[in-house]
């Protein structure tokens, strides 16, 4: 009895911090998750302004404080978000798991590593939730459908660059035959990286032909590069044309942490938990 009772208050006790932490549907949920967003802002803001010099120097403790203000408050966000979920490790394998705990370890790391803790900035992608405390479903759906057509394509993708790679080697060493050391193709690899810049139509101007047939093949290089971009866009855009999206919600699965269901859904396609 008693132990049935205390599993219960620890359920329920979960069930209200999951709620919280990961439902953008209730107002308690929508008012975290702003909260949240400001306050990524303001360390965001916080990590950039130490590293200038001149405010450093004036500010420095001041915002050192501030720092880890922010690195405890999302350590304990993090923790909660951990035992709020019944899969914690999922959890911490996802992506947002994975950039909540990169979030909060370079601070904790510029105790052995002094600097380390100015690659706190990659707490700017933890703005990606944004996108699911303003219901903005349909970047969600978009995103989904871009994600879907890229998983798609991704072999044809891998061809494309392979032959890419090819064509930069052969146009590289035939470069490099033409105009020679004298005219700064001093070496293969370096012809390629011409190759490269000038395929892609990049033009730094450091390196650029003198004789006539070099500058004819350049020439062709180039008119190449632009029909060569052309041809992921449209891969993708083929793929495009197939992936269907249907509307999703916003609610999370309380035992995998996992967004992006149907708003019609009953369960979670992840791990088949009752939403």
């Amino acid at each position: 009895m008693n132990s049935s009772n205390k599993s219960g208050i620890n359920n329920g006790w979960r069930s209200i911090i999951h709620e919280v932490i990961f439902e953008a549907d209730t107002r308690v949920g929508k008012l975290f998750d702003i909260v949240l967003i400001i306050s990524i802002l303001l360390s965001v803001i916080v990590v950039m302004l130490d590293s200038i010099a001149a405010i450093n120097k004036e500010y420095g403790n001041f915002l050192y404080i501030l720092e880890w203000v922010f690195t405890v408050l999302f350590t304990i966000e993090y923790i909660l978000r951990i035992i709020s979920v019944g899969k914690p490790l999922k959890y911490a394998k996802s992506f947002f798991g994975v950039v909540d705990l990169l979030a909060i370890l370079p601070t904790y790391f510029s105790l052995l590593f002094p600097g380390s803790q100015y690659f706190l900035v990659i707490r700017v992608l933890r703005l990606l939730r944004i996108f699911r405390v303003l219901k903005l479903v349909q970047y969600t759906v978009e995103a989904r459908s871009l994600r879907q057509a890229l998983k798609a394509s991704k072999r044809k993708i891998i061809v494309f660059v392979f032959t890419v790679l090819i064509l930069v080697v052969i146009f590289g060493a035939l470069m490099y035959v033409i105009e020679g050391e004298e005219n700064g193709f001093t070496s293969i690899p370096r012809s390629i990286y011409w190759a490269i810049v000038t395929l892609t139509t990049v033009g730094y101007g450091d390196i650029s032909p003198t004789t006539p047939l070099g500058q004819i093949l350049a020439a062709i290089i180039m008119i190449l590069g632009y029909g060569i971009i052309a041809v992921p866009t449209g891969i993708v855009t083929a793929e495009m044309a197939f992936a269907a999206g249907k509307n999703i919600s916003t609610q999370a699965c309380p035992d995998c942490s996992a967004e992006g269901h149907d708003s019609d859904a009953k369960y979670c396609k992840y791990c088949g938990v009752k939403l």
